[in-house]
């Protein structure tokens, strides 16, 4: 499973007749963002489609024992705009670990959020650039396992090596073909 790191300046609390809901877009499309040196990633438009029809969680830091909502009980609705993955969260007002998190992210104290995912092998693109980076674009989600509120989000330390090792093959492998091309280039002249 990967998970993702966004900021959550775009989730806001509320209250309705339910109670107290934390709503707003938990990824954005198109947004770029530095994964490891000389490689960034984004989302492209519809990734999530499919993946938010399963049976997604929300919780609370990637913490299993924290759950605050599950689409499959009607406590967390998903949907897949033309800006990202947006969500709402029923927070259960009776839940004192729910309420908790809620109230941190109305302080503001909570200010990320993160997702747990898998890429399908036809999910991503990988785009080799002239300058020697590389840019990956998620094309598909699936499946999508959680989205979570967090303070330290799993992001920076799972993705950021996941993607590093990637890169260190793609490096390894373009300077064995460097190689070969100039063994090549000298063949011919001796």
């Amino acid at each position: 499973m990967e998970t993702r790191y966004f900021k959550l300046s775009e989730i806001a609390t509320r209250s309705d007749s339910n109670g107290p809901v934390l709503e707003g877009y938990f990824a954005r499309y198109d947004d770029v963002y530095r994964v490891a040196e000389n490689a960034t990633e984004s989302i492209a438009r519809g990734a999530f489609t499919e993946a938010i029809k399963g049976d997604v969680r929300a919780l609370y830091n990637h913490n299993h024992d924290l759950l605050l909502g599950r689409t499959a009980a009607g406590t967390l609705e998903l949907r897949d705009t033309e800006v990202g993955l947006w969500g709402a969260i029923q927070i259960n007002p009776r839940d004192t670990q729910a309420m908790d998190a809620y109230e941190r992210v109305l302080r503001g104290d909570i200010s990320g959020c993160s997702f747990g995912f898998d890429i399908p092998a036809d999910g991503e693109e990988m785009i080799l650039k002239d300058d020697g980076s590389v840019h990956w674009i998620i094309r598909k989600v699936m499946p999508l396992y959680e989205v979570s509120p967090c303070v330290f989000p799993a992001y920076e330390a799972t993705s950021i090596s996941a993607r590093a090792k990637a890169l260190e093959v793609i490096r390894s492998k373009r300077l064995s073909a460097w190689k070969e091309e100039m063994k090549g280039r000298l063949s011919k002249w001796h």
